[in-house]
């Protein structure tokens, strides 16, 4: 991914996991702590979180919590998760993916306070916030204190773009009232979900937001000086990432998205595609910030990355997705456009899934639109008065500059 020259970086960013111990111990000194976390929870020196609370020898480390992809981060899209047994520690680890996405009060009842340290990619169907929202919730109704461990938001913390989930269409890819990319950190939407009344009921938890030192919100991770750590299977590096909140949309779609190669989200197509054609179609959108070229590709079962993904063994003809301009990235808006020239260029066979579609956009409108073949300009466009209003909402809970 091509970007503007990085900035130097002599002091690299701390974490709301590194100030935890130091700036910020008495919110967990004497307490029995749950921890909802995964492999991604790490200080800068690159001891888990688990282990640092652990060893802190202030608390108890009670319950241990994983959303999708597990503890371990190593388990592929959308396969329920067991629970277990943390055997260094003896504490129980819950799943919250599967069967059970909230933690009941059973699960909680050996915990005083609820830790969470989870990298976020910034995008709103990235079921790690809704997961973080479920338990906060959870924590609400039991009256347990809830301390949210900020990171980056790797694409920025600038801007915000995608329709606002409607109500109806509220699911774990989509729990929240907001757009795709909110441009906020994860203690930042926290502190909006629960100050804006989202939780269930109107309730509100008793939130802290351990902040991070030396975050700007222009900064890309790589510009933050922290490692970057893959926080699920196929998020392999800051630039799927960047591109993702566009074009995680091809999966409600006949499209493959990469699944199965070692480029998922920035490449897609199938059998049937005629990438030249594909092309000409997308030549007619002002699409900024990326080059886009023919590619051909296979997806394969990638065991712990991907499992039977959509046209495994065969080869798919479609496009290729280069990052140029990050800074000029619109992912939504280019995503929207590539699929609206896949069904320009291939109408009888680029087809919608249209509940997981549905989902995904959090919008009725924007399937519909596609099918209809309206220009992605003008698709998104129908979202600037809800995006007007979430900016309203967003404006006053910015804690970095």
């Amino acid at each position: 991914m091509k970007s503007n020259p990085l900035r130097t970086i002599t002091r690299p960013v701390r974490t709301g996991a590194d100030r935890l111990l130091d700036a910020a111990s008495g919110l967990i000194e004497g307490k029995r702590i749950g921890l909802l976390t995964n492999h991604t929870g790490r200080l800068s020196n690159g001891n888990s979180t688990i282990e640092a609370i652990a060893r802190a020898g202030i608390c108890r480390l009670t319950a241990l919590f994983g959303p999708e992809h597990g503890i371990a981060g190593n388990t592929p899209d959308g396969i329920a998760i067991a629970g277990g047994v943390e055997t260094r520690l003896g504490a129980p680890v819950f799943s919250l993916y599967g069967d059970v996405q909230k933690p009941t009060p059973d699960m909680l009842k050996e915990v005083d306070v609820l830790v969470c340290d989870i990298q976020d990619v910034g995008a709103r169907f990235y079921t790690y916030i809704s997961t973080i929202a479920l338990a906060m919730e959870a924590a609400a109704e039991s009256g347990i204190p809830v301390v949210i461990l900020d990171r980056p938001n790797p694409i920025r913390g600038l801007s915000f773009e995608g329709p606002v989930c409607q109500p109806s269409l509220k699911s774990l890819v989509g729990w929240m009232p907001i757009p795709i990319t909110t441009g906020l950190t994860l203690g930042e939407l926290c502190k909006v979900c629960n100050d804006e009344g989202w939780l269930d009921g109107g309730r509100k938890a008793n939130l802290h937001v351990v902040l991070m030192e030396r975050w700007r919100r222009s900064m890309w991770y790589d510009e933050t000086g922290l490692a970057w750590i893959p926080p699920s299977p196929n998020m392999p590096t800051l630039a799927t990432a960047a591109i993702y909140p566009g074009m995680c949309l091809v999966e409600g779609t006949s499209l493959s998205e990469g699944r199965g190669t070692s480029d998922p989200f920035l490449i897609a197509g199938a059998p049937w595609a005629d990438p030249e054609c594909v092309l000409g179609q997308l030549s007619r959108f002002d699409v900024r910030g990326v080059k886009v070229t023919p590619e051909r590709f296979t997806p394969r079962d990638i065991p712990g990355t991907a499992r039977q993904p959509k046209f495994e063994g065969r080869e798919c003809r479609g496009i290729r997705i280069e990052i140029v301009n990050r800074d000029a990235l619109k992912p939504v808006h280019v995503g929207i456009s590539v699929l609206a020239a896949f069904k320009r260029a291939h109408p009888e066979d680029m087809l919608f899934d249209s509940m997981r579609f549905d989902l995904l956009a959090g919008n009725l409108q924007v399937r519909e639109d596609l099918e209809l073949g309206a220009p992605p300009d003008e698709i998104c466009a129908a979202w600037e008065s809800g995006l007007a209003d979430f900016s309203r909402i967003r404006s006053g809970y910015l804690m970095y500059e």
